[in-house]
């Protein structure tokens, strides 16, 4: 089995590509999933009130847009946070990994922290999703419907794509039609 990750900056196009990838038949992790998962968890969120405690209203409901709010303002916290949900995430991982070692000849992992989590090492190749800055702010400022501002803010506290290109071994331009970009990924897997 061959572990190809995926990864690329917020609105890049990381899960486009995932979805093109899975509609092709392939397995495709995404530890997104996961994560929405533990905020539905009550001893997750315990540990969160205990470091983020005014993420909690007056009748102790979570809002994860506070949540978001603190830890792209502060990198500080923003650590904090990882430093709790990286450790879930690295050991569901390795249970994904055994269980798909010996059924699948390709597993992909959507990851937009594939470097900075160091999963890079799990990888037996990396793809970057990529696209001009401008497009990947429009992008998640209509996802999100959040304001540029608080894209940039995100952006600013990722690691920069151009960083990212020099651990890939393949960049699609995600800004291109449907079918060139299943054309790409095809012709990945052919040379690989």
């Amino acid at each position: 089995m061959k572990i190809i990750g995926i990864t690329g900056s917020i609105g890049c196009g990381k899960t486009y590509l995932a979805d093109i990838i899975k509609s092709m038949g392939y397995s495709v992790y995404n530890p997104d999933f996961w994560v929405r998962n533990l905020y539905k968890k009550k001893d997750f969120l315990y540990v969160i009130k205990k470091y983020f405690p005014t993420t909690f209203d007056a009748d102790d409901v979570f809002n994860k847009r506070k949540l978001r709010e603190i830890v792209f303002n502060d990198n500080k916290q923003l650590k904090i946070l990882e430093s709790i949900i990286h450790p879930f995430l690295k050991r569901k991982l390795k249970k994904i990994i055994n269980k798909f070692a010996q059924k699948n000849d390709f597993l992909f992992l959507d990851v937009a922290l594939l470097l900075e989590m160091k999963w890079d090492k799990y990888c037996d190749y990396i793809i970057v999703a990529d696209v001009e800055k401008e497009i990947q702010i429009q992008r998640v400022m209509k996802r999100d419907n959040i304001k540029r501002e608080d894209v940039e803010k995100i952006i600013a506290v990722q690691t920069d794509n151009l960083i990212k290109y020099s651990a890939a071994d393949y960049i699609i331009n995600t800004a291109l039609p449907d079918g060139i970009n299943k054309i790409q990924i095809i012709k990945f897997l052919q040379e690989i």
